[in-house]
């Protein structure tokens, strides 16, 4: 007695002169191949394309950066001369520093009557604040003018990533030209950790940041107004986290494989039941005849 290993052969074959072919069913079948198609190729863009995921969570991020936020200051001060202006860092560590002058440079606008302050520093991470103001200048002026606009205020790395909306650099663009010319501007910022990590697993901290703004006139002891333009800032302990994702090859082959099998399944059913109509309504009609 021999084994004939046929007998597992689930996928029996029909011999063609036993199945019958009908318009409908190649009009069924063109439809499934072109729907099919269509699902593979949107499929097989989304497991090319990389997604973007963004998480939340309570921690700081970059612990080697030694409690240290680098930041990035370009603002434009059309009416006061570049001698007057200076920047002032303050923080609750007891820093107290006046006339920063380390890595930034003062262009003169205006034809020497306003000066553009450029300035990278870096500052603790605790409360505190930095001022542009005179509060460094040899000879005080009598009516110092703080209308400003600022082009660039950012904290930590520069990230060049699309698909992003965050508030990076939250403040560009402000204008205060048409503000009160002795009056002091207080921006109050809340920074918000945020670190992008890549496909290759490499992570890059930066920071985001709130404001809110007030403008008020300040008086000194002796009854001189001096404007300054304030950053007060704050750290939130929450870390926002977007991590670069790209579907596993596992699920994208599941996927294509489920695309195929139901379309064809679906695509059976649909010509089971037409074709079975129509052979009943055939019938009907030769027994109307008959």
């Amino acid at each position: 007695m021999t084994f004939d290993v046929r007998r597992f052969d689930i996928y029996r074959k029909v011999p063609k002169d036993l199945t019958q072919p009908t318009y409908t069913g190649a009009f069924i079948s063109i439809c499934c191949c072109v729907f099919m198609l269509f699902l593979f190729l949107s499929e097989l863009t989304g497991f090319i394309a990389t997604e973007i995921v963004n998480e939340l969570y309570v921690d700081d991020p970059d612990k080697d950066s030694g409690g240290k936020i680098d930041v990035s200051l370009n603002v434009s001060l059309p009416n006061l001369h570049c001698d007057l202006v200076g920047l002032d860092i303050q923080d609750e560590m007891g820093r107290h520093e006046v006339g920063h002058i380390d890595n930034s440079m003062k262009v003169p606008l205006n034809d020497g009557y306003g000066c553009r302050f450029e300035g990278e520093f870096t500052i603790n991470k605790v409360p505190g604040n930095f001022h542009v103001s005179t509060h460094s200048a040899t000879a005080q002026p009598q009516n110092p003018d703080m209308t400003h606009i600022i082009h660039k205020l950012t904290f930590g790395e520069k990230l060049q990533v699309q698909h992003i909306q965050g508030a990076f650099n939250a403040l560009v663009g402000a204008n205060r030209l048409e503000s009160n010319s002795l009056a002091s501007h207080d921006y109050i910022l809340k920074i918000v950790p945020t670190v992008y990590e890549d496909l290759s697993g490499k992570q890059r901290f930066s920071y985001q940041y709130t404001v809110a703004n007030k403008e008020y006139v300040a008086y000194s002891h002796t009854g001189r107004i001096i404007p300054a333009i304030w950053f007060r800032y704050d750290l939130s302990p929450i870390t926002v986290k977007y991590t670069e994702r790209r579907q596993p090859v596992y699920r994208f082959i599941t996927t294509i494989c489920a695309i195929i099998g139901g379309t064809f399944t679906v695509a059976g059913i649909i010509d089971s039941c037409i074709f079975t109509a129509s052979e009943a309504w055939k019938k009907i009609q030769i027994g109307k005849m008959s």
